[in-house]
């Protein structure tokens, strides 16, 4: 055997030549080239424009706000976020976004026709979803973010699989329509409606060929998960995202949950993130911010877990290890005097605004400054 040594001066040079040709290679690259390699390897991030809804505001002036805020993307989760859904407007708006460097998520409510959620704005549940389609290929949005219902839905003799059934149907009466836009169906896990595994389900059996998931965070504690968990059965099929951080504590017969703004709550983020970067890096990270109150869920009454008896035990002990780490928070109440429709802008803002910077700053996401 050689050992690198000055018995072995060739060997030496070689391995010194191969460093400094090296080295020049590296300090001949253009920045630009460096900073663009840096940004593949990062996770866009963005947020939803729920985040700041007390402000009202329209497409337009939320993808300014947007540009202003230097994310990568934006999620419109609802249609009236639009002036209009002709096609010369949405067409438009994708051009403002295009100029602004960014991507548009488009979404809608509840698809599903037999959940209480349902509303008939927009005709039948199928109507509903072929405009939110055709609204998305008009603005460039690679998905149709939707949702079933509520935790309500997991009530009443058939429980959530009810629902889930007539959630399939309608996604199947679309199909052709999603695939002929090149538009994913994008369910969300949704206050409460439906467990990971149960969304899972859902795709599959509806067809992961044209429908994914909304993958979100702040949901999955309402169905007495642990977000890490939750992210780990959604990521084979998450085509977008709704994030937030929350804080569960324990109380008199279970836990309270409440949403907070990232990095605010007992949820490892920093873990989080980094899973999320290793199992779906090319899905963005769109905040969702909804916080200020809690909702208490009461596991230890006699009552409480038929609606809930499908979730597995091994996900639940580990909602349970995040409520013992967690502490009560106040709930938000604005300022003395303050004008109550004022103090929630300042505060949505707020909220929104720190959690961009935590996501920037410390977890390391977005591949704008």
């Amino acid at each position: 055997m050689q050992l690198m040594t000055k018995a072995n001066p060739s060997r030496s040079r070689k391995n010194f030549l191969q460093t400094i040709t090296t080295g020049a290679t590296i300090a001949c690259v253009d920045p630009s080239v460096l900073q663009a390699q840096k940004a593949v390897s990062k996770v866009k991030l963005g947020f939803d424009n729920f985040s700041i809804r007390a402000l009202g505001w329209k497409a337009p002036r939320l993808l300014q706000y947007a540009a202003q805020q230097k994310v990568d993307t934006i999620l419109f989760s609802d249609l009236d976020v639009y002036e209009s859904h002709d096609e010369g407007y949405l067409k438009e708006i994708k051009q403002e976004a295009k100029k602004l460097g960014l991507e548009i998520h488009a979404g809608t409510g509840g698809i599903c026709p037999t959940s209480p959620k349902f509303i008939d704005k927009y005709g039948s549940a199928e109507d509903h979803l072929r405009r939110t389609i055709r609204v998305a290929k008009a603005v460039g949005s690679p998905v149709a973010r939707c949702y079933l219902g509520s935790m309500k839905d997991r009530l009443g003799p058939e429980g959530i699989q009810k629902h889930i059934k007539s959630t399939i149907q309608v996604c199947k009466n679309v199909r052709k329509d999603a695939l002929d836009a090149g538009v994913k169906i994008a369910i969300e896990n949704h206050a409460g409606d439906m467990h990971s595994l149960e969304l899972a389900d859902l795709i599959e059996r509806a067809g992961p060929d044209y429908v994914g998931a909304t993958l979100d965070s702040g949901n999955a504690t309402w169905t007495l998960e642990d977000p890490l968990q939750t992210l780990e059965n959604l990521a084979p099929f998450a085509v977008s995202s709704g994030i937030r951080d929350s804080m569960i504590w324990k109380i008199d017969n279970g836990a309270s949950v409440q949403w907070t703004a990232m990095g605010e709550g007992c949820v490892n983020m920093k873990s989080f993130a980094k899973r999320w970067t290793q199992l779906c890096p090319k899905v963005p990270i769109q905040l969702e911010i909804i916080s200020g109150f809690s909702k208490p869920f009461l596991y230890l009454e006699n009552d409480f877990w038929k609606p809930y008896a499908s979730i597995p035990a091994s996900d639940f002990s580990k909602f349970v290890r995040l409520a013992q780490k967690g502490k009560p928070m106040k709930p938000f109440s604005p300022p003395k005097g303050m004008d109550r429709k004022k103090a929630q802008q300042e505060y949505q803002v707020a909220e929104l605004e720190r959690s961009i910077k935590y996501c920037k700053e410390t977890l390391g996401l977005g591949i704008r400054g």
